[in-house]
């Protein structure tokens, strides 16, 4: 039987589990831009789980409510949301119960995966769903035929499913095939799966390695942050690159380069990992940095100025202090995901209320974005993802908050979020603002520019690591060896665009996107309005929005 106490281990030796495997995990992105953040996405998602239980004693039902509501809130990108509410579904069918036997368990499992492909608008086989879905449907057959299999055995058969499955996912996915991986967040869930079934078969819960160990390394709760200079508190943990690049004396130059991005520094350098706190006003700036010196293992980018947030850890004694919500004062708000200070102020210029520092490979979570919509003074709050990765969250945000009306806008990219902004009317009502907002959102179109971050496949085109790829929504259409080349190909797609901002990214220097903006001009037709503006994001050399 599986109770309260039982279960409680599994979850810890879970998030252990993902959190020790995330960087393979990462590495399983299939998609040939730098987004690979599946595992981390996960990791982050169970440690909230896992720190909502720490020292718990109760009952199944209770553990389970208490997982379930603090992975909800904790969700991060595509793959932590559908894994919360997998969880949460699983939550529900433990209400009430003491312990639960194989056949519960089995139920329960059944419960998390309906309960995940419902949140989904197109579920596709071949990702975690189908990983699930299988798994689920062994471990109900095994209950069914077998009701005296030990709880060892009885996990054996769930997490062979797993694995079985997981092989197969190339054949299901061509990308997968294309690329030689099988799907990250499948395998994400079978790391997850060996690390409750540790706990079943009387291993124990699996070791942390680097993460438990890393946070007792710094206290932040001395900081005063009464006189705000800098807007953003960004704390990060970067496990280095032990090929053997990052030597002292760039881990040196890294160390002067985060203390001269702002105030209230910290910095700490260990064999494995650099953990750093840092006040300054641009965090996309200084995550894109730390990529040159390894992976991003944890980030936390909080708006103190507009949030009120503090910057004490909570050492478990007592609860994190959760940001007031602020009375209305007026029928209308917004809430925008950014990242990058030009695109962050031009959202705010729009009206935007409160800004979440997030976007491609830093996706906040969905206690992060319900922070920002009860700290927004108006009764309907419109929220702007503007990004995929981040909808999920978004919309599991707008299901928890009941001080006010949520409406989350299907915004996919930055331009989509800005061409919504200006649509919006304030004398009329709710869906007359989605209906002119979403025709708004389906009339721009939205180009990007980054780098390929390793040797791959997408298509018919072979990429090769330092490439530069161009991006028309969220297709690959051009690959070159030059960023003026590539935007020339772009740009050939813009043709019969009037107004065309090219937003350029802290990488890239003033001289570099105006000589990209002529570039553009001569594509395009001579009377079409093209405007560079210094957007400061992160992964993106540009952005490009055409109307």
């Amino acid at each position: 039987m599986i109770n309260g106490i039982l279960y409680r281990d599994m979850v810890i030796s879970a998030a252990n589990a993902i959190d020790n495997c995330k960087d393979m995990v990462n590495s399983l992105n299939v998609f040939p831009v730098p987004d690979g953040d599946t595992g981390l996405n996960m990791s982050l998602t169970m440690q909230a789980g896992k720190a909502a239980i720490s020292g718990f004693e109760g009952s199944l039902s209770d553990c389970a409510e208490k997982v379930a509501a603090a992975l909800l809130r904790g969700g991060r990108g595509n793959s932590g949301v559908i894994l919360s509410l997998f969880f949460r579904g699983v939550s529900k069918e433990f209400k009430g119960k003491e312990s639960a036997d194989n056949m519960m368990f089995a139920k329960a499992f059944k419960a998390g995966v309906d309960a995940a492909y419902k949140a989904v608008r197109n579920p596709t086989e071949g990702t975690v769903l189908t990983v699930m879905r299988v798994s689920a449907e062994r471990a109900y057959s095994a209950a069914s035929s077998s009701p005296d299999l030990s709880l060892e055995d009885f996990f054996g058969v769930i997490e062979d499913a797993a694995r079985d499955t997981l092989e197969k996912t190339p054949d299901m996915l061509p990308v997968l095939k294309q690329a030689n991986v099988v799907d990250a967040g499948g395998k994400g869930f079978l790391i997850i799966l060996g690390g409750m079934k540790s706990v079943a078969e009387g291993s124990g819960i699996v070791e942390s390695t680097a993460s438990d160990q890393v946070q007792d390394k710094a206290d932040f709760s001395s900081f005063n942050t009464e006189d705000i200079k800098y807007a953003y508190c960004t704390e990060c943990i970067v496990d280095k690159d032990l090929s053997g690049k990052v030597t002292p004396s760039k881990v040196e130059k890294f160390r002067d380069f985060i203390m001269g991005c702002g105030d209230s520094g910290v910095f700490i350098d260990d064999d494995t990992f650099i953990k750093f706190h840092i006040h300054t006003n641009d965090p996309g700036k200084v995550l894109t940095e730390c990529l040159r010196y390894g992976t991003l293992a944890k980030v936390k980018v909080e708006n103190m100025k507009a949030q009120h947030t503090s910057l004490a850890e909570v050492s478990g004694e007592a609860e994190p202090a959760k940001p007031a919500v602020a009375e209305p004062v007026k029928d209308y708000g917004f809430v925008s995901v950014a990242a990058g200070e030009g695109i962050c102020a031009v959202f705010s210029e729009l009206g935007a209320d409160n800004i979440v520092q997030g976007g491609q490979t830093m996706n906040p979570s969905t206690d992060d974005i319900i922070n920002a919509v009860n700290a927004t003074p108006s009764r309907v709050v419109f929220v702007l993802p503007n990004n995929k990765n981040i909808y999920m969250a978004a919309k599991q945000a707008e299901e928890l908050v009941k001080d006010k009306r949520v409406v989350v806008l299907r915004t996919v990219s930055v331009p989509q979020g800005i061409s919504a902004m200006l649509a919006f009317n304030p004398e009329v009502s709710v869906d007359e603002n989605k209906a002119a907002m979403k025709d708004a959102m389906e009339h721009v179109s939205t180009y990007k520019m980054t780098f390929a971050a390793r040797n791959s496949t997408f298509g018919d085109k072979q990429i090769k690591e330092g490439q530069i790829l161009g991006l028309s929504g969220s297709e690959v259409t051009c690959v070159s060896d030059s960023k003026a080349e590539c935007m020339k190909e772009l740009a050939s797609s813009m043709k019969d665009s009037s107004y065309i901002t090219v937003f350029y990214g802290c990488d890239v220097s003033e001289q570099e996107a105006e000589s990209m903006g002529e570039i553009i001009r001569a594509e395009v037709d001579p009377a079409a309005d093209v405007t560079v503006i210094n957007g400061g994001q992160p992964v993106y050399y540009y952005l490009i929005s055409a109307e």
